[in-house]
Order: structure tokens, then sequence, then C-alpha cells
């Protein structure tokens, strides 16, 4: 029972991986497009800049905050099954919040250069 719900769980995720990949690229080829073909595709590439930034800023800060609750969660179960290692535990936890916020930074980079060609 536990295998399967670990093997929908990879499955949603790769949807969702090659969801988001496939609007990325459509906005990233879409200036290229717009300026090859008449203007009336031009409100389509935007619709699309538009999705692909509301939508990769919405994932991004989504599975950041699990990937943060789910290290913070475990770092204090750590902590509480052995408070001697909380302080072995505690920093790797820091440097690890900051990774995944990292991430989440640039996806809002993206989000905002995405944005920007609108």
């Amino acid at each position: 029972m536990k295998n399967s719900k670990t093997i929908n769980k990879w499955i949603v995720a790769l949807k969702t991986f090659f969801f988001v990949n496939c609007i990325g690229i459509v906005a990233f080829a879409a200036e290229e497009t717009a300026h090859a073909t008449n203007s009336g595709t031009d409100s389509t590439v935007k619709a699309a800049l538009a999705l692909a930034s509301g939508f990769g800023i919405a994932l991004a800060s989504f599975g950041g905050a699990l990937g943060q609750g789910k290290a913070a969660s475990s770092a204090l179960e750590g902590i509480a099954r052995n408070p001697g290692a909380s302080d072995k535990i505690f920093v790797p936890m820091i440097i690890g919040l900051a990774l995944i916020e990292s991430l989440v930074i640039y996806a809002l980079v993206i989000a905002f250069m995405l944005s920007g060609k609108i």
C-alpha cells in the first residue's frame, strides 16, 4: 500500500514537472513567434507568458513550503528524540532551509523575467 502511494506521488510530480516545463518553453519561444507572425497571436503569447509566470511562482512557493515544513518537522522530531544532538541538527537544518528558499527565489526571478516580456 505504501509503495503505490509513493509511485502515485512520483507520477503526480512528473506530470507537474512536464506541465510547467512545457509552459516555460512556450513562453520563452513566444518572443520569436510574435515577431515572425502577425499581431493576432500577440495576445495569445502574452496570455501564455502571464500563465507561465503565475503558475511557475505558485508551484515553486508551494513546493518550497512543503519542503521547508518537512525539513523543520524532521529536525524537530530528531531533536525531540535526542536533545543532546540539537547542535548537530540545527545548523544543517538552517542551511537546508536556506537552500530550499533560494530555489523559490530563483523561481521568482524567472517569473519576473517572464512578466517583463509581456
